[in-house]
């Protein structure tokens, strides 16, 4: 079970959690515990009736995770297994997946396909990665474009079809993969010697947590940037197309919800968020000297001038 590029949400019955049980939940989090996402998937368990400290025991020192700590923490959680797990990122869930066999894991991730956490899934017409493209194409009007991924984040399969795709397009799509923060910055220095008008910045809990050191840069290089949340552009980055974070961890709370009341994991589909919105920063527009097309400015969510 997972929340991500999948098939429609279905209706399925659950059954009433059993009064006085404690209930085990394993978190897995690149987040903070403090961040307004991880606040909004606990209260989101809360009003479900799942509340820490009461019913609910949360296992794991799942918050603030890097890469390299991922073999300690699920082995650590493997002896003794919680009643489900919460994963948000794909390297999370694959380490889950490796060693905690037995336990419900609900993910978020882009691509479940192409990431390998599943074999197959009905998927939607449509590809979000590839429409966020589209607007920073229009938004530049360059035929010369970079990607900057998380390398733990994106697999090659997944960067060399969107590459084809824009290839056929007559863009020129550069890739530039980054495995540690300390490579953010001169990836971004490379993009623009490579000539390269604009940057899709894809998701990745890598370049979530320094979002604040993108944004500088992007800046300093007056390079316009496009992001996978539309909180990315409300804290300062010049666009986000998405679904909102906190939307998406609540739906994965809700998962949650299912699995501890008893739901069978094999009956639970993968979810796709149905509502996303774009969001414009003309202050950081205007900070880099960038005009943006007034068709585009009128599809916006929400316009920060």
């Amino acid at each position: 079970m997972f929340v991500g590029g999948a098939a429609a949400v279905l209706p399925h019955a659950t059954h009433a959690q059993e009064a006085g049980r404690i209930y085990r939940l394993g978190v897995m989090s690149a987040s903070k515990i403090g961040v307004t996402r991880i606040a909004a998937f606990f209260d989101e368990l809360r009003l479900s009736g799942f509340v820490e400290g009461q019913n609910l025991k949360v296992d794991g020192g799942g918050y603030g995770l890097r890469d390299e700590q991922l073999p300690e923490i699920v082995a650590a959680m493997a002896k003794s297994p919680p009643d489900v797990i919460f994963c948000a990122t794909a390297a999370e869930m694959r380490a889950a997946q490796g060693a905690i066999r037995a336990v419900p894991i609900v993910g978020i991730t882009g691509d479940m396909i192409a990431n390998g956490l599943v074999k197959s899934v009905a998927r939607p017409d449509g590809n979000i990665t590839g429409k966020r493209q589209d607007i920073i194409e229009a938004v530049s009007g360059a035929r010369r474009m970079a990607i900057l991924a998380g390398a733990s984040n994106n697999t090659p399969q997944q960067l060399k079809a969107l590459q084809d795709a824009r290839r056929a397009r007559g863009i020129e799509l550069a890739i530039f993969s980054v495995r540690t923060s300390e490579d953010i910055a001169p990836a971004m220095n490379e993009i623009k010697m490579s000539g390269a008008a604009a940057i899709n910045v894809l998701s990745s809990a890598l370049l979530n947590a320094n979002r604040s050191l993108i944004f500088k840069r992007a800046a300093e290089l007056r390079l316009p940037a496009i992001y996978e949340w539309p909180e990315m552009a409300e804290e300062g980055g010049l666009i986000g197309y998405g679904a909102r974070l906190t939307g998406i961890f609540r739906q994965a709370a809700r998962m949650v919800v299912k699995v501890l009341r008893g739901v069978k994991p094999a009956d639970i589909p993968i979810e796709q968020p149905t509502n996303f919105e774009l969001v414009i920063n003309l202050k950081t527009a205007h900070a880099i000297g960038h005009d943006v097309p007034v068709a585009l400015l009128l599809r916006a969510d929400k316009v920060i001038e």
